[in-house]
């Protein structure tokens, strides 16, 4: 029994990690179960089995995108020391994995998001969850970097993060459309300007 359960694990995580990849290329929309049935040599009842239907498997293929993102860019902050420390990590590591992304399509989560804004539903609804989950942990280092008085205690903690999102955004389709081999370094530099911009000004 233990062994049949470790099998259905494997085979389960070896249909996400080509469904993503898929998915990647092609959107979530564009998953279908022939194209992973045939990718993995099985049959299009034992690839959608473990998850219910399509839309678990698309759920499940997103779920292990963020999880990706999560342990690429997140934990990296959260070894550091909270605030203005955890701050220059996650820039580090969230330019880090624009420049090398484990997806062919580059930051899976930015794709998703121009995908998903636009179609209401358990994907767009999960896709939120995520997205704010990191949104508001970027706010609270920020915060906590406010009340070191390593940043300026007049700065709007929103304001920033909308900075560096649209700074990643920006660098992972200049990445991936334009072919801009210096834009994640680029990225990480105007970020960290952003950071520098913020921090309190010295007084008479």
């Amino acid at each position: 029994m233990r062994k049949s359960a470790e099998e259905a694990r494997r085979t389960r995580d070896r249909i996400v990690g080509v469904a993503v990849t898929h998915a990647s290329s092609a959107g979530l929309s564009g998953l279908t179960i022939g194209s992973l049935a045939e990718t993995l040599d099985m049959s299009k009842a034992g690839v959608v089995g473990p998850f219910g239907s399509r839309a678990g498997l698309q759920l499940a293929a997103l779920d292990q995108a963020v999880e990706m993102f999560t342990e690429a860019v997140v934990a990296p902050g959260r070894a550091a020391e909270p605030g203005l420390p955890c701050l220059y990590a996650l820039i580090d590591s969230w330019c880090a994995y624009l420049a090398d992304s484990p997806f062919p399509n580059g930051c899976f989560v930015t794709a998703a998001s121009c995908e998903l804004d636009g179609q209401p539903g358990d994907l767009r609804a999960r896709l939120y969850e995520a997205v704010t989950r990191w949104r508001r942990f970027l706010a609270e280092q920020i915060t906590a970097a406010v009340a070191a008085g390593d940043l300026a205690p007049e700065l709007d903690p929103e304001e920033l993060v909308s900075t560096l999102t649209g700074l990643a955004m920006a660098a992972n389709q200049e990445i991936q459309l334009l072919g801009d081999e210096g834009a994640a370094g680029r990225a990480r530099r105007l970020m960290r300007a952003a950071l520098a911009h913020h921090r309190p000004r010295p007084t008479a």
